[in-house]
């Protein structure tokens, strides 16, 4: 029987979970411990999980007293307060598979687990496998899986497979690790995560671009000057060397972080918010999108240097535990690229991301022309109008507009207008992990990239790294602390321009 007090579907309800489970490879790792199990802490405590919801961790090694590692990494990590009754309610579901992952008998003990489960907990045979292990370990696991006929349950039941980024190391890779997904697991059923497309002011970019009508008008080449991505970090690379070198920041986060903000930044209008209808008109636009003029001016990169950095003295990236002498990875790396559409065409799209930078900030700078005529003798205070939208930390809006300075003089001064979503909202905001987590279990792919645009954005990256690789002497170097090295000042310099000091 219906509610007659509600009409259609309330979407101030949360969407829960059916009967189902997780299969997490690599439970005792980083990421698991400091993300994954934290964000399914998080999702049980608002009652998002229902009440059979089962994990089944899968190591390659025997822990001692693992429920009680489990613990202590939801404690630590988890947003919603930590009651003993959620926490023994989840961790009642709680199992571990031990084995090496390129035996045959570790996935057919997992399958057994799993059908225990199903008949002790009721969950439908219903499960995501998430792979929160090295890249190089996929096709292993995934050949496992396969072999093992755990990629499918009876009739009426969903398998689903979750990848972690890096989606490869180029567009070859990228191919070849599709391949291997695919081959196993229906492509509907691959979910690739990319946490920043989970964050709610990643989100709130298709709220504030179709939800008022005041941006539409000057969302343009016609009123746009240009446009900066940012995501800079202030620390270096700690203890990640044997992942980061070889890889470095314009693969690390250029090719997936920040070319899905220029995405969404430059998208049109989709006719719904499907997960086909976004990942039309997403790919649109990274097809669109080139080098903005010849690549050996349009893409820089550089290390950090030693020196003075918040009161303290750091290490150079080639001094770093564990980092060749003659390494030649970037940890900062700038694109200037260009859409060719009819809204964006003639507009630069500045793409940077860094480790040892001024401060931890991630932003979308929409900086806009100035006025054909000012009638003012002066305009020395003031500057483009800019509207950035803050992805973290303080996540928020600002628009930067030109005001009167009080007194007697017709003087300008930039101000700005802030809107703070701390501030203005006061339900709870999911970590990123919480919403993709919960995405997944109900087969939600909006947020997820397709494998179209993640080789799209290779071939982007791929040109990068190739002119770099033939062009070794064009590694730069830059001081800790510092915005970047000289050569990415002087790329926007070139067009009359220079970047935002967040």
């Amino acid at each position: 029987m219906s509610n007659p007090l509600r009409q259609g579907r309330d979407t101030r309800l949360q969407r829960i979970a059916g009967p189902c489970g997780i299969v997490l490879f690599g439970i005792t790792g980083d990421l698991a411990q400091r993300k994954i199990l934290p964000a399914l802490y998080d999702l049980a405590s608002r009652g998002l999980l229902p009440p059979s919801f089962s994990i089944i961790g899968v190591a390659r090694r025997h822990i001692e007293n693992i429920e009680e590692v489990v613990e202590k990494s939801i404690r630590n990590g988890a947003k919603m307060p930590v009651t003993d009754t959620t926490l023994g309610q989840l961790l009642s579901g709680f199992s571990m598979v031990e084995g090496q992952f390129d035996h045959d008998e570790t996935y057919v003990a997992l399958g057994r687990r799993m059908q225990e489960i199903d008949e002790v907990r009721g969950t439908g045979s219903n499960y995501a496998f998430y792979l929160s292990i090295p890249p190089e370990l996929f096709p292993t696991v995934l050949g496992g899986i396969g072999d093992a006929g755990l990629q499918s349950g009876p009739d009426g039941s969903w398998r689903r497979v979750v990848i972690e980024k890096p989606f490869g190391h180029d567009l070859a890779s990228a191919q070849a690790l599709d391949e291997v997904v695919t081959r196993v697991f229906d492509p509907d059923c691959v979910f690739r995560i990319d946490h920043y497309l989970g964050k709610e002011t990643v989100q709130n970019v298709l709220a504030l671009r179709f939800a008022n009508e005041i941006y539409e008008s000057v969302w343009n080449s016609n009123h746009v000057d240009h446009v900066q991505i940012t995501m800079a970090e202030d620390i270096g690379i700690g203890s990640r060397a044997g992942y980061y070198d070889g890889i470095g920041s314009a693969r690390d986060v250029i090719q997936n972080h920040l070319l899905q903000l220029l995405a969404l930044t430059a998208m049109e209008e989709p006719n719904s918010f499907s997960a086909e209808a976004l990942r039309v008109e997403k790919e649109k636009i990274l097809d669109a999108t080139s080098f903005y003029g010849p690549v050996s001016e349009s893409a820089v990169r550089a290390q950090y240097s030693s020196g003075w950095q918040g009161g303290q003295w750091v290490k150079s990236y080639l001094e770093e535990d564990g980092i060749p002498a003659d390494s030649i990875t970037d940890t900062y790396a700038a694109l200037r690229l260009g859409i060719h559409t009819r809204r964006w065409e003639g507009v630069p799209f500045y793409l940077r991301a860094g480790k040892r930078l001024g401060r931890r900030v991630s932003e979308i700078a929409v900086v806009f022309k100035y006025p054909p005529f000012l009638p003012f003798d002066s305009t020395a205070g003031m500057g483009h109008n800019t509207l950035v939208i803050r992805v973290q930390p303080q996540e928020g809006i600002t628009f930067k507009v030109g005001s009167k300075v009080p007194g007697s003089a017709m003087r300008l001064r930039d101000v700005t207008m802030d809107f703070a979503y701390g501030h203005a909202f006061t339900e709870y905001a999911p970590e990123a992990y919480e919403r993709l987590i919960l995405d997944v279990l109900l087969g939600d792919p909006p947020l997820f990239p397709q494998q179209n645009e993640i080789e799209t954005s290779w071939r982007l990256i791929d040109q990068a790294v190739e002119y770099w690789e033939s062009h070794p002497e064009t590694l730069d170097t830059y001081g800790p602390g510092t915005w970047g090295p000289e050569c990415a000042d002087k790329m926007l310099a070139r067009d009359g321009n220079e970047w935002r000091r967040p």
